[in-house]
C-alpha cells in the first residue's frame, strides 16, 4: 500500500500529529501578520510537531507575546503538554517572559499543573533561570511554594542551588519554608557548598537552622572551609546567635506562614518595624 507523505494526521483531542509547521515556525520568529494569515486560512493553532511541541509552546518560549495572544484568542489548548510534560507557563517562564505568563495566566493557565517525573512546575522553572519578576507573579497568582520535584527539591531548594538571591528573596518573604529538606538536605546545605556567604547571611535571618544535618550526618558549616566568607558567616552564627529581636521576627513570621505579606502590612505599627518584619 502506498503512503501519503507530508500529511498530518488526527491523533487526539490535541489536533494533529506532523513535522514542525509553519504555524510553528510563525510563531517562534513572532511573525505575527503571516500567523494570522495561517490561522484564516485554516491551519491547526494546534497542531503538534513530534516532541509534541505546539505553536503556542513555541511562541511563549520565545517571549512572543503578540503571537501569544493570537493563537490563545484562535483558540490555542493553554495547558497543552510537550513530551516532557511541559506547558506554554512552563516555557515562558523558563525564559523569563513574564508578559507572555501574564497573558497565559489571563487565559487560564494552571499556575499548580500537575507534576510528572520529568516535569518541573512553573515556578521551579522560574528559579531555574533566575527569573524573579515570573516568580512574582506566579505566587501572586497562587502558585505552591513548596511543590516538590523529585530531583530537585522545592522551588527555593532550585534557587539556592543556582544561586539566584534575587528568587530567594522573592520566596522567602512569600512564606517559602526555609527548612525544607530534600533528601535531608536543606537550602542552607545549598549555600554552603556554593561558598555563598550573602546567600547563606539571608538564609538565617529567615530562621534557617545552622545546626541542620543531611544524610550523611553533615551540617552546612561541614561543606565550608574555615578561611572562606561562607565558613566565617557560618561559624559567627554558630558563635554569635540571633538577638531576642530577630528571633521573634522569625517566629511570627513562622505563625504567619503564607499570609504574612499580607498580614504584617495591616498591623497597626510604625512603618519602619512594618519594614523589618517584611524583610524590606
Amino acid at each position: 500500500m502506498e503512503m501519503e507523505t507530508g500529511r498530518p494526521y488526527f491523533i487526539g483531542d490535541i489536533g494533529f500529529w506532523s513535522e514542525r509547521t509553519e504555524v510553528h515556525k510563525a510563531a517562534y520568529h513572532g511573525q505575527v501578520s503571516y500567523l494570522q494569515s495561517l490561522i484564516q486560512s485554516g491551519a491547526s493553532v494546534n497542531v503538534v510537531a513530534v516532541d509534541s511541541i505546539t505553536p503556542l509552546h513555541e511562541a511563549a518560549v520565545r517571549g512572543q507575546t503578540q503571537c501569544v495572544r493570537l493563537l490563545l484568542d484562535a483558540g490555542a489548548q493553554v495547558d497543552a503538554r510537550n513530551v516532557d510534560g511541559s506547558t506554554p507557563l512552563c516555557e515562558a517562564c523558563s525564559a523569563g517572559s513574564a508578559e507572555c505568563a501574564r497573558i497565559l495566566l489571563e487565559y487560564g493557565a494552571k499556575v499548580n499543573s500537575a507534576l510528572t517525573s520529568r516535569t518541573t512546575s512553573p515556578l521551579h522553572e522560574a528559579c531555574i533561570g533566575g527569573n524573579a519578576e515570573c516568580a512574582r507573579l506566579l505566587i501572586a497568582n497562587g502558585a505552591s511554594l513548596e511543590t516538590y520535584e523529585l530531583y530537585s527539591g522545592t522551588p527555593l531548594h532550585v534557587a539556592c542551588a543556582k544561586q539566584h538571591l534575587e528568587c530567594v528573596k522573592v520566596l522567602l518573604r512569600a512564606g517559602a519554608k526555609v527548612n525544607a529538606v530534600r533528601l535531608h538536605e536543606t537550602v542552607l546545605h545549598h549555600a554552603a557548598k556554593a561558598n555563598n556567604a550573602e546567600m547563606i547571611k539571608l538564609l538565617v535571618e529567615f530562621g534557617a537552622n545552622i545546626y541542620a544535618k543531611d544524610k550523611y550526618e553533615r551540617k552546612p558549616i561541614d561543606y565550608t572551609r574555615p578561611d572562606t566568607p561562607a565558613g566565617l558567616s557560618l561559624q559567627h552564627y554558630e558563635s554569635c546567635p540571633l538577638s531576642l529581636q530577630e528571633l521573634s521576627r522569625i517566629a511570627l513570621r513562622n505563625v504567619l506562614g503564607t499570609r504574612a505579606p499580607q498580614v504584617i502590612t495591616k498591623l497597626d505599627l510604625p512603618n519602619f518595624i512594618i519594614r523589618y518584619l517584611s524583610y524590606l
